[in-house]
């Protein structure tokens, strides 16, 4: 065990610091806390693995200062990566891309690609900045869990286990990246995420979504993004994802739960679930920025009352709510559950 440091956000020079002797910071993003070690540091990378109890064939995402640093890290840069880099860079778009030979096997899960992108959080890139180099960094939890959207969260899972953390309020978008594949055509998207599946087809006309979007990948399979193989996102009580309008998906709700039951529903309809053991509301339904901004903290603060099965609303896949509904039916397991409709008046 090591003690954890709560630095501030005009600490980023201290961060930086600690990166570059080999240790881990976590840091606030837009999207999620990452934990942050040198990218051309193996051991600190496998520090990574090991603070959060992660797989090692799952890939880690390289974080940049700007647009220009893709370079040291990829190889076969297609001109419509350059594209979306003016497009939506800084910001929630993770790419896919040809891994040069200096970045280690490791931050990759051993596949001859990486993922980068340019956090549009202030303090993420003044981080990088200060360390000097790249920055590969998964989200700041542990390997499984809620993603963290507070430093209190990633406090929770890797205190005594990272150097320290900085406390940079809540992040804005609170779920992860998108991340698409660049290496061929039609271009992929591995993970539904801060940047709409549409915005990106304004750019690059259609992409396909990969199965891994709506599955779980085989144990044979190497996840090329984070994210695709992995139980992820998953509170302590199996999660039962309930899709299809609010109103069909609230009755089917409320006739299935039971007294020991949590229920994570759209803002405004809390008392219709009054008999479960708890009730927490996470934004209106038609509200998508609202649902990802908190579906990662009502997630944990779920957990935390402790409820036999946790029933969620889960908004339809359009726009940011596609990535909202993803982490949903990640977190069940993609077990799913249609709601009748037919009962609607």
């Amino acid at each position: 065990m090591m003690d954890t440091r709560i630095l501030t956000v005009d600490q980023t020079a201290q961060a930086g610091e600690i990166l570059r002797r080999g240790g881990l910071v976590a840091i606030p993003t837009e999207t999620v806390y990452g934990l942050a070690a040198s990218v051309f540091d193996e051991r600190a990378v496998a520090n990574i693995y090991t603070a959060k109890g992660r797989p090692s064939d799952n890939p880690l995402i390289v974080h940049l200062s700007d647009g220009k640093e893709m370079e040291k890290c990829c190889l076969d840069i297609p001109e419509e990566a350059w594209l979306l880099a003016k497009t939506f860079w800084p910001g929630p778009l993770s790419m896919v891309l040809t891994k040069r030979p200096e970045i280690p096997a490791i931050v990759s899960g051993g596949l001859d690609s990486v993922a980068v992108r340019v956090p549009a959080h202030p303090v993420a890139r003044a981080v990088i900045a200060a360390a000097g180099v790249p920055l590969a960094a998964p989200s700041a939890n542990l390997s499984g869990s809620p993603s963290p959207t507070k430093a209190e969260h990633v406090i929770h899972d890797l205190s005594g286990r990272i150097d320290a953390v900085i406390d940079g309020g809540p992040c804005q978008v609170g779920v992860e990246s998108t991340v698409i594949d660049m290496r061929t055509k039609p271009f992929r998207l591995l993970r539904p995420g801060g940047v709409s599946k549409e915005r990106l087809e304004a750019v690059l006309g259609e992409i396909e979504v990969d199965s891994a979007v709506s599955g779980s990948l085989t144990k044979e399979q190497a996840p090329a993004s984070p994210g695709m193989k992995y139980r992820h996102y998953a509170p302590n009580a199996p999660v039962l994802a309930v899709c299809g309008p609010g109103e069909a998906s609230a009755r089917y709700i409320s006739r299935e739960i039971r007294e020991n039951d949590g229920v994570i529903c759209y803002s405004g309809q809390e008392m219709i679930f009054s008999k479960a053991k708890a009730v927490i509301g996470y934004g209106e339904e038609t509200d998508d920025a609202a649902l990802a901004r908190n579906i990662f903290d009502v997630l944990r603060q779920m957990d935390l009352l402790s409820p036999e099965r946790i029933f969620i609303q889960c908004p339809n896949d359009r726009a940011l709510g596609f990535a909202v509904a993803n982490r949903i039916k990640k977190a069940a397991g993609f077990h799913v559950i249609s709601a009748p409709t037919e009962e609607i008046l």
